[in-house]
């Protein structure tokens, strides 16, 4: 059964019971009034329809209260139960006293129609009431447990949506992070690359510069080697150069302190012949001048030695002085 065809039952329920109530109500005053005006003074009837309305207004109380309750789910303890009863007893009394009296047993059957139907309904209506409160209560329990379970549904929902989420954004993470590392790996791959091939041309770089620096040394030794060469050539061929003067400048000294002794040695052996005895040949009398002239022996001692005039002496000095001069000199002699 759905909210609405409770709510249907509830509304029927009600409204029969406070048919019920009402018609008995009214059936209760209309007859319990005229009973209460026979035994009440002649000036107090007015007052005849108090009592029936106060016992009628405490069974109104106790359906409403009931109903109340009911729908709380409460429970009123033993006072209201109390109360319903007396109420209905005292109900059941007022409607069948007239015909008690009168020992009128079918009217004392018909007038506890009514009160019999009273106490009943408000009993059954109480108990239809805490039937279907407890069905709505087992309905709203068992709504509830729908709700909570549908909320928790709801919530494995979305605690697996955000597992879910959370997985893919760990998932995106994952890659990203993967492809992070994928590219430094790549960007540290090209960086060890690129340093291998800096170092590698730094490497050629330095080798070419090393070998040219090398093959520059060993030119520069080489040249070196070759100026320390010829230098030495050099200086040797100057060494040789300068034995080779020095021996034939001792040659030549040699030659002329032997030419020096050996004239030496003549002219001597000219000067030591002494005065000639006569006027000796010309080559003779030339080396006898030549000896004198070179012992500087006076012109008038040599003429003595080679046996010629001091004349022809003279002109032979004048000679070994200057060969021009004494050429002059023999010219003119020759011409006088």
């Amino acid at each position: 059964m759905n909210a609405v065809q409770t709510r249907s039952a509830e509304r029927a329920l009600s409204g029969g019971t406070w048919l019920i109530v009402c018609g008995a109500m009214l059936y209760s005053i209309l007859t319990v009034t005229p009973l209460m005006a026979e035994h009440t003074a002649p000036e107090w009837s007015w007052t005849a329809p108090i009592l029936p309305l106060v016992v009628d207004a405490a069974v109104v109380i106790v359906v409403k209260l009931d109903d109340v309750l009911a729908r709380l789910g409460g429970d009123g303890g033993r006072w209201p139960l109390a109360l319903r009863w007396m109420t209905g007893l005292m109900t059941l009394a007022l409607n069948t006293a007239d015909s008690a009296l009168k020992k009128d047993l079918v009217g004392v059957a018909v007038h506890s129609v009514a009160p019999l139907l009273l106490i009943v309904t408000a009993e059954t209506s109480l108990a239809y009431r805490r039937a279907i409160a407890a069905a709505l209560a087992a309905q709203d329990a068992e709504r509830k447990a729908e709700r909570e379970k549908a909320a928790q549904a709801a919530r494995e929902r979305q605690e697996r949506a955000r597992a879910e989420a959370r997985e893919e954004r760990e998932h995106a993470e994952r890659l990203a992070r993967e492809q992070r590392e994928h590219e430094e790996r790549l960007a540290r791959e090209q960086a060890e690359r690129e340093e291998r091939r800096h170092r590698e041309e730094r490497e050629a770089r330095e080798r070419a510069e090393a070998a040219e620096r090398e093959a520059r040394e060993r030119r520069e030794r080489e040249r070196e080697q070759n100026e320390r060469d010829a230098l030495k050539r050099e200086h040797e061929a100057r060494e040789r150069a300068e034995a080779e003067r020095r021996e034939r400048a001792a040659a030549v000294e040699r030659e002329r302190r032997e030419r020096q002794e050996r004239a030496e040695r003549e002219r001597a052996e000219l000067l030591s012949r002494g005065p000639a005895e006569g006027k000796l040949p010309e080559d003779d009398a030339r080396q006898i001048v030549a000896a004198a002239f070179n012992a500087g022996v006076s012109v008038r001692q040599a003429a003595e030695l080679c046996g010629w005039s001091v004349g022809w002496v003279s002109t032979r000095y004048a000679e070994h002085r200057e060969p021009d001069a004494g050429r002059r000199a023999e010219l003119a002699i020759a011409s006088q």
